[in-house]
């Protein structure tokens, strides 16, 4: 799809799964369950969505799903996908690790920041090494000190050895990356995530990763158990659903299997998601 002169293509980094209880909060399993029906360990299919956006001579990346460096233990706990389903995706729209001039995390939870290295003789190293890579200051420093409550979200691997290659270009709140490619801080699911907001041609597509995971969560209280800050998520959502269905904005969910991008419109005081294709 073409947003004026941004080319935007739908990626996958690959699927994963995780609780269907801390995915949905307070919303009881008999509401949540009809809508994501959960495995025999009470685990969600997901998916690591991310966009392919070509921009001025540039391909940049936004999100690297949940890379490679898994341990059997943890790859059976959380159902990772099996080989490297982002480096395939790029691959299959003729791009190679190489030819990524920059990335875009939106934060540094490990199923959206996690294919930004990989392992080369037997250490971690940057999956893109000729990419910049583009977060919040904010978000680096709590990913290197996490609290004991999302510190399992967080691996060292993915973000000390960019560190290292001096590849990270770190942010201080909204700011415009290129012409038609800004970020917004959208706090709620920790304090300095942030959404990518593309727009071009009289169009808009916005990359809103955690606040929206899945279509489900178009709905004010669902919001998941993993959230730092609930009630905080409750207003940013408020303010951006709003837009989203107001301005007819095109939405990207951060982990929808099925439906990873749409648009919203009100129906009958509900929402009502219709599917959107980006490589059709």
């Amino acid at each position: 799809m073409f947003l004026g002169d941004l080319e935007v293509q739908f990626l996958s980094g690959g699927e994963f799964r995780l609780d269907g209880g801390a995915m949905f909060g307070v919303v009881p399993k008999p509401l949540w369950e009809k809508k994501s029906p959960p495995d025999e360990r009470n685990r969600i299919r997901l998916n690591a969505n991310s966009l392919l956006v070509r921009a001025k001579g540039r391909t940049i990346l936004i999100e690297t799903g949940n890379g490679t460096k898994w341990s059997e233990k943890l790859r059976d706990i959380y159902g990772v996908e099996p080989g490297d389903p982002l480096l395939a995706s790029l691959r299959a729209n003729g791009t190679a690790a190489e030819h990524i001039d920059l990335v875009i995390n939106t934060h540094l939870h490990f199923d959206h920041a996690g294919g930004g290295t990989r392992m080369q003789d037997g250490r971690a190293v940057p999956t893109f090494p000729n990419a910049e890579y583009v977060v919040q200051r904010g978000e680096i420093e709590h990913a290197l000190h996490p609290s004991e409550r999302d510190r399992a979200s967080y691996f060292p691997e993915n973000v000390v050895p960019i560190s290292e290659a001096g590849q990270w270009r770190l942010l201080e709140g909204d700011a415009e990356i290129l012409p038609g490619i800004t970020v917004r801080r959208i706090p709620g699911h920790n304090a300095d995530i942030q959404a990518v907001v593309l727009s071009g041609g009289g169009k808009t597509l916005v990359f809103v990763a955690d606040l929206l995971p899945t279509r489900h969560h178009v709905s004010l209280p669902w919001i998941m158990a993993y959230d730092l800050y609930p009630m905080q998520t409750l207003e940013t959502k408020r303010k951006w659903l709003r837009d989203i269905v107001s301005k007819g904005w095109i939405v990207v969910f951060g982990h929808d299997p099925e439906i990873p991008v749409a648009t919203l419109h009100e129906q009958d005081d509900k929402i009502e998601v219709r599917p959107f294709d980006l490589n059709g």
